[in-house]
């Protein structure tokens, strides 16, 4: 069995609502149509390509039933109409022949997250159902097909379930997209879900099953059946090559640490060729693929250690290692779609449990590369596995581009909440771009300053430097574990991503599920594909 669900078909058809024959098939149980707001002046909310065409076909006035719904046609509204069959066999309704519900679906303004939102409302509201048939975004172009079909996958997930003698959950319906669709656009939303999918599968398994040796294991074999290359380091291997962080905090933990490398290099691009068949070239004069390093935080299960977390405190802690899991598959999305850029990424695995073989407060750690730090809370962990992976892919990978992501500090869900993942980086450029991808994806980053200012309250009267600040009330915690991290990324281009906030929710919202979110991979994917 497949660790990873396969995704829900979809498929382009040309054609429209009124021409299409489509709508006669046994197997469509259901039409979706969109409206949106209604714009100044107008009474009710308005509809979009199809809803007038389907309302003809059908003979009904699906607007006017939308209004009397209390319909607002925002972005991911829906409403269900259920038509009812003629009571007389010599007798037929319009409808007869034709899917028996109808679903209104409001698209906003038709903004890429509209769009997005639509597209989860038409998962949601279709589920258990075999085929469904829509026309919404059949104008939006090919962004706004990528963003709908995005969201219809996204928000057709669910977590799976380990055997609780419970029946399954119904699947998701096989979605038609009617119209001017880009099948190119298609295949991208699904590489880009299949992604998040897979960060969310490994993300929300529970920690009894995932601990470092798991993880690693899942992780190779799904790196393997991509065909890419896997490098899986254990205990002995990491103490012989001195990455101390990773051996502390995994110390008290009956299954040891581990490293996990995933390497992707891209095809080889044809020669460009002269009119005589001959080689010209390379491909893309004056285009040099360019290396780039992810790093994630994967602790599978973190107590605090010594520092122990309060009970409730501990209940998400199985997802203290979506960083790991978005770097995994943001890797096996780049392999996927063909990125034309190398692509590492380092997998920092451990667990962070309470045993008398835990690391203290007070321990003055050698990390990869031979710095020392001293430990002043072992519950601030994500940054000293980090360190280790950082200074080994500055000193050993020679990255272009070093990202690292983790769940790193709650002091970054105080400053932004759920909806928004702080960004660390001194340039400019890669802040625009990596913004630009999440404004793209709807995974929201928003810049953070590196405050020189900040630095002294790491400095360590034994260590070369403490990891975090001894006076607790000196604030901004998420800056200075972005400070501590960026000691140990050299002269590299590296940008930081602390996703603590928006990596899981406590409630089901549009494309997101309950839990684990898998926030990252879509604008870390996007983001590899548009570099140049």
């Amino acid at each position: 069995m497949s660790l990873v669900a396969p995704l829900p078909e979809v498929v382009v058809s040309r054609g429209s609502v009124l021409s299409t024959q489509l709508l006669t098939g046994p197997e469509v149980d259901a039409l979706v149509v969109p409206v949106a707001p209604p714009a100044e002046g107008d009474e009710g909310v308005q509809p979009r390509t199809g809803t007038a065409d389907a309302a003809a076909r059908f003979g009904v006035d699906l607007g006017e039933l939308a209004d009397r719904l209390e319909m607002t046609g925002a972005a991911g509204d829906a409403t269900t109409l259920h038509l009812p069959r003629s009571a007389s066999v010599e007798r037929e309704l319009p409808w007869s022949r034709l899917p028996a519900t109808v679903v209104v679906v409001g698209v906003g303004a038709g903004t890429l997250q509209d769009l997005r939102r639509a597209g989860a409302a038409i998962a949601r509201s279709t589920r258990g159902m075999r085929r469904v048939v829509t026309t919404v975004g059949a104008d939006a172009g090919s962004d706004g097909t990528r963003a709908l079909v995005e969201g219809y996958l996204l928000g057709a997930y669910r977590h799976p379930t380990r055997a609780t003698g419970k029946p399954a959950k119904a699947p998701a319906a096989s979605l038609v997209l009617l119209g001017r669709y880009t099948q190119a656009a298609v295949d991208a939303a699904g590489l880009a879900a299949m992604a998040t999918w897979t960060a969310r599968t490994l993300t929300v398994t529970p920690s009894d099953t995932k601990n470092p040796a798991w993880l690693a294991e899942r992780a190779a074999e799904l790196a393997t059946a991509a065909g890419l290359t896997v490098e899986v380091l254990g205990p002995q291997e990491l103490a012989a090559r001195g990455f101390g962080g990773l051996l502390a905090v995994g110390g008290g933990s009956a299954t040891g640490p581990r490293l996990v490398t995933v390497r992707y290099e891209p095809p080889a691009p044809a020669p460009t060729r002269n009119r005589a068949g001959t080689a010209a070239g390379p491909a893309r004069p004056g285009s040099t693929p360019r290396h780039i390093v992810l790093v994630g935080k994967g602790i599978t299960y973190d107590t605090g250690g010594i520092s122990i977390k309060p009970r409730e405190s501990m209940v998400p802690m199985k997802t203290d290692m979506a960083g790991a899991a978005v770097v995994l598959a943001t890797v096996l999305g780049a392999a996927a779609a063909g990125v034309q850029h190398r692509v590492t990424a380092l997998l920092p695995l451990a667990e962070n449990a309470f045993g008398g073989s835990s690391y203290r407060p007070g321990d003055v750690l050698r990390l990869y590369g031979g710095t020392t730090v001293e430990i002043t809370n072992t519950d601030a962990e994500g940054r000293i596995v980090l360190a280790d992976a950082l200074s080994h892919a500055d000193a050993d990978l020679d990255p272009d581009v070093l990202i690292d992501v983790a769940t790193l500090t709650g002091a970054a869900t105080l400053g932004l909440g759920k909806q928004h993942g702080a960004l660390y980086t001194a340039e400019d450029a890669l802040a625009c771009a990596l913004q630009d991808a999440g404004d793209e994806t709807g995974e929201l980053l928003w810049r953070m300053p590196l405050v020189a200012d900040y630095r002294p309250v790491l400095d360590s009267d034994v260590a070369d430097l403490r990891h975090v600040p001894v006076d607790p009330h000196v604030g901004g915690g998420s800056i200075t574990a972005a400070l501590f991290l960026q000691r140990f990324v050299g002269d590299r281009r590296w940008a930081h991503l602390d996703i603590a906030g928006p990596a899981r929710a406590t409630a089901a919202s549009h494309e997101l599920p309950e839990g684990a979110t898998g926030f990252g991979a879509r604008l870390l994917l996007r983001w590899l594909t548009q570099l140049r």
